[in-house]
């Protein structure tokens, strides 16, 4: 094989990788469309910005992107309040990342032939292109980064759920970051509270209620389910699906396996994390087509999260409510 035929070989090969590269980024950001669209979210009252302990099921966890919480100048420059945006945002929608997809192709097809964003101009000018294209891959692999960080690994293996699928033989971890559960700035102290059967039960059926009531754009059901913040976060979810012209649908969620991270009791209420790894079906539909255009509407997906309950002190279990989602690190 000549060495000019080699050379073509491989300048399509490039070609091709590029055009995956754009579909990559048309279409990931749409694969976690359920409930709280992939994001860590939500509140964990002084123990917000520190990290949860780790568990057989999730040994690291995301820091929140979006929290009410104030941050204090949490080590890291963690978002706060609600400027982290969902997949639907300019580089979340299909469109942002159609643009940035094809502009990164573009730009890299032409450096493949001989030319770039700005082949066409001569001398200094096609250098500045040059050097556009750099940063332009410099951010777009950034971006990849940052977007896949949180997906999660699927897992095997049977489960159920009740105390002794949540590890530490049914106690809190001991995690109190920023120095034994005082927090930063005088906050308040804390007091270990023990989890029973009935409160797993209640963390099982809330997992799937939610998810259902998200599903069917329960909006009343979710304010039950949920802090007013979390509530918030979800009605946002659902009217920028119905903006992109989408429905989500979810079906068949299941626990496989869960383990109490940490639970507690601070002015006046109790809160658990727990994680929980757990199968569902997820589809995204188009509204006007009825055609999936993300996910599966018969393959079940396995995902690993992270979620915190509240109640008012000593309530039963009927009294917790979705207070946060974390993603498994």
């Amino acid at each position: 094989m000549s060495s000019g035929l080699v050379f073509r070989f491989l300048r399509r090969l490039g070609v091709v990788a590029m055009l995956g590269l754009a579909t990559t980024l048309t279409v990931a950001g749409t694969a976690d469309a359920r409930l709280g669209g992939g994001f860590s979210s939500g509140s964990r009252a002084s123990r917000t910005w520190s990290a949860p302990a780790a568990t057989p099921t999730a040994p690291s966890v995301a820091p929140f992107q979006r929290s009410t919480t104030p941050s204090f100048g949490t080590p890291g420059g963690f978002n706060s309040g609600f400027g982290a945006q969902r997949p639907g945002g300019f580089f979340g929608g299909g469109f942002g990342r159609g643009l940035l997809g094809g502009f990164l192709g573009a730009g890299l097809f032409g450096m493949l032939f001989g030319n770039g964003l700005l082949g066409g101009l001569g001398g200094g000018l096609s250098f500045i292109g040059l050097l556009l294209q750099l940063a332009l891959l410099y951010f777009a692999v950034k971006f990849l980064f940052g977007m896949f960080r949180s997906r999660q690994p699927a897992f095997g293996g049977q489960g159920g759920f009740g105390p002794s699928n949540f590890g530490f033989g049914g106690q809190p971890g001991q995690n109190q970051g920023f120095g034994g559960g005082t927090g930063m700035g005088g906050a308040p102290q804390t007091t270990p509270i023990t989890i029973d059967k009935a409160d797993y039960q209640a963390f099982e059926r809330r997992l799937v209620d939610s998810q259902l009531a998200y599903s069917n754009g329960d909006v009343g059901a979710l304010r039950r389910l949920a802090t007013p913040e979390m509530a918030a976060n979800f009605e946002r979810e659902l009217a920028e699906n119905a903006r992109q012209g989408v429905t989500n649908k979810i079906a068949d969620v299941r626990l496989l396996s869960g383990d109490l991270s940490e639970a507690w009791r601070e002015n006046g209420t109790d809160y658990a994390t727990v994680a929980m790894r757990f199968s569902l079906v997820d589809a995204t539909i188009d509204q006007r087509t009825g055609n999936v255009v993300a996910g599966s509407s018969t393959a079940p997906q396995q995902v690993t999260e992270v979620w915190t309950f509240q109640r008012p002190a000593g309530a039963g279990p009927e009294g917790w409510t979705l207070a946060a989602i974390q993603q498994a690190g």
